[in-house]
């Protein structure tokens, strides 16, 4: 389970620079439209809506916000853009391999777009196929450590159907099978357990170690597939060390 926390402990830390910057609430918006459009816009009966609508209250986004993306997803506010979901795969600098999922209404221009940001990586796009094969999808529960204790959560989360709780140095983290993530959550939630963050996730098998100007590299091609508009979630195999993880987001930052 090593490969799967290190990654899960990256994910966290980007996902909390990401929200400083303020760029995820576009993302959580067009969400939480597609999957009321797809599901219908009664999160108690869309599991989809209620991890969006978890994600979006995890960030701090306000109630008339989430509302309003509802009702935009199922026609209240009017008919919104037509989205098609596609994941493209592909590798990118240190030949770290890339999944990428994305919301576009527009294919030819998303495609453009994503091969251009690989290209100028020094990577590539690939086939359907090419990298997918490397990375298993698994339900991620991030929850704070001042949130519970160990033993209470592995007796909540395990017994409603998690595979396995792992610490991590300021939260824990529940893996589930992707078809238990609802019910585990679900179980958390009614313990009074607060979560950070609850989603479906796709982990690599192996991971690639990449260091100093390597490091950064692969995190600035990151960071410019999840700038663009139509990128949803990036998912890679990547491995840095958490002194290089401070340094880059800490320059970052400056």
């Amino acid at each position: 389970m090593s490969g799967h926390s290190k990654w899960s402990s990256i994910k966290h830390k980007k996902g909390a620079a990401d929200a400083k910057r303020g760029k995820i609430f576009t993302k959580l918006i067009k969400e939480i439209s597609v999957a009321a459009k797809n599901g219908g816009g009664d999160s108690d009966k869309n599991a989809r809506l209620r991890t969006a609508i978890l994600a979006a209250k995890t960030a701090n986004m306000p109630n008339d916000n989430i509302s309003r993306a509802v009702k935009k997803g199922t026609g209240e506010l009017g008919d919104g853009a037509n989205y098609e979901e596609i994941t493209y795969e592909g590798f990118g600098p240190s030949k770290v391999a890339v999944l990428v999922d994305a919301m576009t209404d527009n294919k030819n221009r998303t495609v453009a777009d994503l091969r251009s940001l690989f290209t100028r990586s020094g990577g590539n796009l690939g086939e359907t196929g090419s990298v997918s094969w490397m990375f298993t999808k698994r339900g991620i529960i991030n929850i704070l450590n001042s949130s519970t204790t160990e033993d209470a959560l592995m007796e909540v989360a395990i017994e409603a159907g998690a595979d396995d709780v792992v610490i991590e140095d300021t939260h824990f983290v529940v893996y589930t099978d992707p078809n238990s993530l609802d019910a585990v959550r679900d179980a958390i939630d009614k313990k009074g357990i607060k979560m950070e963050s609850a989603e479906a996730a796709m982990i690599p098998q192996n991971t690639v170690k990449v260091a100093g100007d390597d490091a950064e590299s692969v995190l600035k091609f990151i960071e410019k597939l999840e700038d663009h508009d139509d990128v949803q979630k990036v998912h890679a195999n990547f491995d840095i060390s958490e002194e290089d993880m401070t340094r880059i987001m800490e320059g970052s930052e400056g």
